[in-house]
């Protein structure tokens, strides 16, 4: 039970976490070129509405949990696990609500200024409140570490593009204990049209459970 509790909460930590606040000077230097990769990066982002995925979550220690999330965008996103987990995460629009079955309990966090309020803004932007602190290019891979401009919290979020065509892989987080988290997804299917309760919190029921 205790590493469940410790693998669904560093998910939250992956969507929920405050970024580090970064002096200017910590700020990238970027070049022709990475202004014109942000930009492009910027169009496909704002162009995902309505994505559904499978995901793998790992952290540092070794942990990972396989699960699926569902993003509509703006504002909008459900995490579920695989069985025999029962719990789940539900952005909708204005809190991120995370249900725990074993205590039959939910915590409710505030969606603005999170990284769950970053993936789901619209528009999506690399300026003004989160600013660009380094750029990678690999062999058909790009990433992207950002932290929010104005926030006192201390860690960072890095997005994971497959590149050329340009497809969101993989977001890993620091946080503020320098805990790594990796959130990866696969069998990305776009442009889903979602039932209209899916992203309404509603807490399951347990009447009947003994």
């Amino acid at each position: 039970m205790k590493k469940l509790l410790l693998a669904i909460a560093l998910f939250v930590v992956s969507l929920t976490a405050p970024l580090a606040s970064y002096a200017a000077d910590q700020a990238a230097v970027l070049s022709a070129k990475d202004k014109k990769d942000l930009s492009r990066i910027e169009v496909y982002l704002n162009g995902l509405k309505n994505i559904a995925a499978d995901f793998l979550q790992v952290d540092d220690a070794g942990g990972f949990m396989r699960g699926q999330i569902s993003i509509s965008r703006p504002g909008k996103m459900r995490v579920n696990y695989d069985p025999p987990s029962k719990d789940f995460i539900i952005a909708d629009g204005s809190f991120v609500h995370i249900w725990n079955d074993d205590l039959k309990s939910q915590t409710n966090v505030l969606q603005s200024s999170s990284l769950a309020e970053f993936i789901l803004r619209d528009p999506i932007k690399f300026s003004g409140e989160v600013t660009v602190t380094k750029i990678e290019r690999f062999p058909a891979k790009l990433e992207v570490t950002l932290a929010q401009s104005d926030d006192p919290g201390v860690g960072s979020l890095t997005l994971v593009f497959q590149d050329k065509p340009l497809k969101l892989r993989q977001w890993k987080v620091v946080d503020a204990q320098g805990r790594l988290t990796g959130v990866t997804l696969e069998k990305v299917t776009e442009d889903i049209v979602f039932p209209s309760d899916k992203f309404v919190f509603t807490p399951p029921s347990f009447e009947n459970n003994p």
